[in-house]
């Protein structure tokens, strides 16, 4: 059995489980962990859990220590120096009129490496671009493309219910979600209502989609006939929260009928 933490590198990073390495953590706290090349630095987003080792597919990496005031005073100054090279890529960009968008960059925590993130239509030949940032910046240079949701994970921001996005605070991986989920939950199907900042369907619609499934087993649907006490009527809508159904009957009114 090994003893793990949940770490989520960097600031919108990927998230994984990381050995304490016989360490004791706090959800919140700032850690240094292995990283494929030298060390990089992130934040615990669990608590310690316990995992047996049939679920580990591949070796852990360890949570190296808790980052002390020195590795703080590092991330900021990373932190801070970020804007001046996505300043210096970007107009890197502009020099070789290449036809993608910068998103974001970072350094690893010791500094061995920048990864500038960007946006593009198709397949961009970036190798000149690294190489003069290479030169530029005298260490190893990485460009990802990504895809629109990530864009929003790393720029942040507010969604419709009025909470930061879940992609930006806990969401592990991006998991399908289609127009089947919306409609099974009696969803309006304007793309306005159901579409995220990133212009993709709004990740929330699978969280309770499984207990909606649930729920409608045994449900009529709609446009289905129902013999009602007042006579037989066509659905209309079906209400999965309080198990009952909307009909209309064949005057025109409109009667709920509980189902059970």
């Amino acid at each position: 059995m090994y003893e793990v933490i949940q770490v989520r590198l960097r600031d919108a990073g990927k998230i994984s489980y990381y050995s304490t390495n016989g360490m004791k953590f706090k959800a919140g706290e700032y850690v240094v962990v292995e990283a494929d090349r030298g060390q990089d630095y992130g934040q615990t987003i669990s608590e310690i859990e316990v995992i047996l080792d049939s679920d580990v597919s591949e070796p852990l990496k360890k949570v190296i220590r808790k980052a002390n005031p020195w590795d703080m005073h590092q991330i900021d100054k990373n932190k801070k120096k970020v804007r001046e090279v996505m300043d210096t890529c970007s107009k890197k960009i502009r020099e070789r009129h290449l036809p993608m968008k910068l998103i974001d960059a970072e350094f690893t925590f010791d500094r061995s490496k920048i990864m500038f993130y960007f946006t593009a239509e198709g397949r961009i030949d970036f190798r000149d671009l690294v190489k003069d940032l290479a030169i530029a910046f005298k260490t190893r240079i990485e460009l990802k493309q990504i895809g629109v949701r990530d864009e929003a994970k790393m720029l942040g921001g507010f969604g419709p219910c009025g909470r930061v996005l879940c992609c930006a605070t806990f969401l592990k991986d991006f998991e399908p979600v289609t127009i089947k989920m919306a409609k099974e939950q009696n969803l309006p199907l304007n793309p306005t209502k159901i579409s995220g900042l990133c212009g993709r369907l709004m990740c929330c619609l699978s969280y309770e989609h499984k207990t909606y499934k649930e729920l409608m087993k045994g449900l009529p649907k709609e446009d289905d006939i129902l013999k009602t006490e007042k006579g037989p009527g066509k659905v209309v809508s079906v209400n999965a929260i309080k198990r009952s159904v909307t009909v209309e009957l064949e005057d025109g009114s409109f009667l709920e009928v509980p189902y059970k």
